[in-house]
C-alpha cells in the first residue's frame, strides 16, 4: 500500500512514457470493474468496509494519470494520436469514430450521469444513512447494555455487538465523507478536459506552426479520448458507491487487521475476477485495441481467478478426530456448578423464562440483582435458573453454594394475593389459601380476572414471577459477604485505582494480599456495611496498617472511622439517637467470660443471650413501628458477639462498639440492661462548646 501511494505521487510529479501510460490506465479498469463487482457481490454494507479507501485510492490513481496524461499530451500531442499511448488513441479514435465533437458529447452525458445522477443520489442516501446511524448509536448501545445485564449476552458477545455498532457508524461516517471524492472527481475531469483543448489549441498553434484545423483535430481529439479513458472507470466507481450505500445494513461480525490485508482478503473472491477477466478479454478482441496489453492483463485476471476458485473449492481441513469417550471418565463440569446463586424450577413454570413469551422471570431476576448491587455496593453475580426435574411442576427452589436457601410454590395461571394488613374488615375473596413465601402473611391464589377486586378489598397482588424474585431478594439481602469475592473486590479496586491510585497502592498488594483484603470486606458486609463508597474504607485501612495487620483490629478501625456513616443510617442529623447499653457489670462477665477457641471473640451464655434479646424485642415492640431504630452501644470486643445475638432475635438494632459513636452526636439512653433503671435524656451538646464530652456505656 505504501508503494502504491508513492506510485501515485510519482505519475503527478515525474514524465511518464507513454507506454506505462498505457499499462496504468488498463490497470485503472480492471480495479473499478473489480471494485464494482466486489460492491455487487457483497451480501452486506459491512462486508466492503474499506471501500471508503478503496475509493480515496482509486480516485487519486485516475488524477495521477490525468495530470500524467495531460503532460504528454500537451508536450507530443503534435505529433499524433500514437504519441499519447495506444489506450488514448484507441478512445479518441475508435470510440468517437475519429470525430472530436462527438467525443465531447459523449464525455458530456458520460459526466451529467456520473455527477447528476449516480454520484448526486448516492451522495444523499450516504448522508442520510450517516445521520440515521449516528442518531440510532446511543439506542443501539443502551440495548447492548441491557441485554448484558439480563444475562442474555456474555462479556465478549457485548463486546463484539459493541464493535459492531462503533464500525457501522465509522462506515457510514466515512461513506459520506468519500462520496465528495466522486463528485470532485467528475469536477476535476470537466475542468481537465477544458484545460487540454484551450492549451493544446494555442500551443499547436504557437509552438508547433500547426493550423487551426490540424491543432483542433490532434489536441482535442487526445483530450477527448484522455478524459474518456478516465469517466469510464470513474462511472463504475460512482456505481459501486450507490450499490455500497444503497444497500440495507445488517449485523455482522467485526474485522480486524490492517487496511492492506483487510482489502485484498475483501477482493480474493473467484466471483470477482471472472467478470474482470471476460472484460479485459472482450476488449482486447477488438481491433484496434492494443492486444499486446488487455489480452496479457485478461489472462492474469483469468490467473487469479482459477486460483483463488481452486482454493475456495478446498474442501476445509478435518477437524483431529475425537477419542471416543471413555465411560469411566467423570469430567468437572459433570458434577461442579460455578453459579453462586440458582433457582430451580419444576417443569411447569419452565415458560418463565421463555423468551418468546416475554422471559417475565428473567427481567425480575435481572431487577434483583440491580437492587442488590446498589444496596451492597458491588455488581453481583449472576443467578442461574433451571430446570429440575426433582421438584415438583409447580414448585422452585432457591440454592446458594449447592445449599437450599428456600423454596415455595406457585400457581404460574394465578395471581397471589396478599393480606399485608391493610385488607378490610369482612372482605372475602374466592381462590385458594396459602402463605406468602416471602414473609409468610396469610394469602390467596385468585384468578386473574379478581385482581381488580383484591385490589379494592386490600389485597396486595403480585404475579408467580413477582412471588419467587422477591423470596430471592429476600433470601440474599442479607448475604451480602457470601456473594463477594476476589473478583469482585479487584474490580473495585482498579475502579478506584483509575482516580485514587496511591490510595490503593498504599494498601495493596502489599501489606495486604487480596484475600486479606476480600476477607476485611467480606466482614463489614456481614456487619451491614455498604462498600458503594469504598474509598472512605480504603483511606480508613491505609491509616490502620499503619499500626497494625492484625484483621479484627482493621476491621474496629474501619467501622471506627466510619462511624458518622453507621449511626447516619439510623439517626437523622441533627435528632438525639436512642441508645441501649449494657450495666457495667453485666458487660464486664461478657467480655471477660467464655470465649470462642478458633475467633477469640466472647461467648455470651444460653440464658443470657435470650434475656438480652427478648429485653430488646420487647423494648422496639414497646416503642412502636413509628419510632426511630434504637442502637446498642457496647465495649469494642463485645460488639460482634452482641451483633450475632441480636442479628436473629432484634435485626432493626444497630449495635456500636464506643469507638463508633461519634464524639458530636447527641443520644438519649433508653434503658440500661441488666442495671436499675434508665436515666433521662441527656441535653444536646452545646454548640459553643469547644469540644463535646464523649459519653460512656
Amino acid at each position: 500500500m505504501p508503494a502504491g501511494i508513492l506510485t501515485v505521487i510519482c505519475l503527478m510529479i515525474v514524465p511518464t512514457p507513454a507506454v506505462l501510460l498505457d499499462v496504468f490506465f488498463v490497470l485503472n479498469i480492471a480495479l473499478s470493474v473489480a471494485v464494482l463487482m466486489t460492491a455487487i457481490n457483497a451480501g452486506k454494507p459491512l462486508d466492503f468496509s474499506s471501500f471508503p479507501s478503496v475509493l480515496l485510492f482509486t480516485t487519486l490513481l485516475r488524477l495521477a494519470l490525468n495530470v500524467a496524461s495531460t503532460r504528454v499530451v500537451l508536450v507530443n500531442g503534435h505529433q499524433g494520436g500514437a504519441a499519447a499511448g495506444h489506450v488514448i488513441e484507441a478512445f479518441g479514435a475508435f470510440l468517437v469514430a475519429g470525430n472530436f465533437a462527438v467525443g465531447l458529447f459523449v464525455f458530456m452525458i458520460l459526466v451529467i450521469i456520473n455527477l447528476v445522477v449516480v454520484t448526486k443520489g448516492a451522495g444523499r442516501v450516504s448522508e442520510v444513512s450517516a445521520r440515521f446511524t449516528l442518531d440510532a448509536l446511543p439506542g443501539k448501545q443502551m440495548a447492548i447494555d441491557a441485554d448484558l445485564a439480563a444475562g442474555l449476552l456474555t462479556a465478549d458477545e457485548a463486546k463484539a455487538r459493541r464493535r459492531e455498532v462503533a464500525t457501522e457508524a465509522d462506515f457510514y461516517g466515512s461513506m459520506d465523507g468519500a462520496s465528495k471524492f466522486v463528485k470532485g472527481d467528475a469536477i476535476a475531469a470537466l475542468l481537465i478536459l477544458g484545460v487540454n483543448i484551450i492549451a493544446g489549441f494555442a500551443l499547436g498553434m504557437i509552438s508547433h506552426g500547426l493550423s487551426a484545423s490540424d491543432a483542433a483535430q490532434k489536441y482535442i481529439t487526445l483530450a477527448v479520448g484522455d478524459a474518456l479513458v478516465a469517466q469510464v472507470p470513474a462511472l463504475l466507481l460512482s456505481i459501486a458507491a450507490a450499490v455500497i450505500v444503497t444497500r440495507v445494513a445488517d449485523s455482522r461480525e467485526g474485522q480486524d487487521g490492517d487496511l492492506a490485508g483487510q482489502i485484498g482478503g475483501q477482493l480474493a473472491s473467484p466471483s470477482t475476477w471472472l467478470p474482470v477477466t471476460v472484460i479485459l478479454g472482450a476488449i482486447g478482441m477488438i481491433p484496434a485495441m492494443p492486444q499486446t496489453i488487455f489480452l496479457p492483463a485478461a489472462a492474469l485476471a483469468g490467473w487469479l481467478w482459477h486460483t483463488l476458485g481452486k482454493r475456495a473449492a478446498r474442501p476445509p481441513a478435518p477437524p483431529p478426530a475425537e477419542a471416543p469417550a471413555d465411560p469411566g471418565r467423570i469430567l468437572l463440569e459433570d458434577v461442579s456448578d460455578h453459579t453462586l446463586v440458582t433457582v430451580e424450577l419444576g417443569y411447569g413454570l419452565v415458560h418463565l423464562v421463555d423468551q418468546k413469551r416475554g422471559a417475565p422471570l428473567v427481567s425480575r431476576i435481572t431487577g434483583v440483582r440491580k437492587q442488590l448491587s446498589q444496596a451492597f455496593g458491588f455488581i453481583v453475580p449472576q443467578f442461574r435458573v433451571r430446570d429440575s426435574l426433582d421438584l415438583a411442576p409447580g414448585d422452585y427452589r432457591i440454592v446458594l453454594g449447592g445449599v437450599p436457601l428456600g423454596a415455595g410454590m406457585v400457581r404460574p395461571d394465578r395471581v397471589l394475593a396478599i393480606d399485608a394488613g391493610e385488607v378490610r374488615d369482612g372482605a372475602r375473596i374466592d381462590g385458594e389459601a396459602t402463605v406468602d413465601p416471602s414473609f409468610g402473611c396469610p394469602a390467596v391464589w385468585i384468578a386473574p380476572a379478581q385482581r381488580d377486586l383484591a385490589i379494592a378489598e386490600g389485597y396486595l397482588t403480585v404475579d408467580a414471577s413477582t412471588v419467587i424474585a422477591t423470596q430471592l431478594n429476600q433470601l440474599i439481602a442479607d448475604r451480602a459477604q457470601v456473594l463477594f469475592g476476589p473478583d469482585e473486590l479487584k474490580a473495585i479496586l482498579d475502579a478506584v485505582k483509575e482516580q485514587s491510585a496511591g490510595l490503593v497502592e498504599a494498601v495493596y498488594p502489599t501489606p495486604l494480599a487480596l484475600g486479606a483484603l476480600t476477607r476485611i470486606f467480606r466482614d463489614l458486609l456481614a456487619d451491614g456495611v455498604s462498600i458503594a463508597h469504598p474509598v472512605p474504607i480504603l483511606a480508613a485501612l491505609a491509616q490502620g496498617v499503619q499500626q497494625t495487620l492484625d484483621h479484627e483490629r482493621l476491621v474496629e478501625m474501619i467501622r471506627a472511622e466510619l462511624g458518622p456513616l453507621l449511626v447516619g443510617r439510623v439517626c437523622p442529623p441533627g435528632a438525639r439517637l436512642p441508645v441501649v447499653t449494657l450495666d457495667v457489670s453485666l458487660e464486664s462477665a461478657i467480655v471477660q467470660g467464655l470465649s470462642d477457641p478458633v475467633t477469640g471473640q466472647p461467648v455470651v451464655e444460653p440464658d443470657l443471650a435470650r434475656a438480652i434479646g427478648e429485653h430488646v424485642a420487647d423494648l422496639i415492640a414497646e416503642r412502636g413501628g413509628d419510632a426511630a431504630p434504637i442502637a446498642m452501644v457496647v465495649q469494642p470486643r463485645a460488639r460482634r458477639a452482641l451483633t450475632a445475638l441480636l442479628r436473629l432475635r432484634a435485626p432493626s438494632c444497630l449495635v456500636l462498639s464506643i469507638a463508633e459513636l461519634p464524639l458530636s452526636q447527641p443520644i438519649e439512653v433508653i434503658s440500661i440492661i441488666g442495671g436499675q433503671g434508665a436515666p433521662a435524656a441527656l441535653p444536646a451538646p452545646d454548640p459553643t462548646a469547644h469540644q463535646p464530652e464523649p459519653v460512656l456505656a
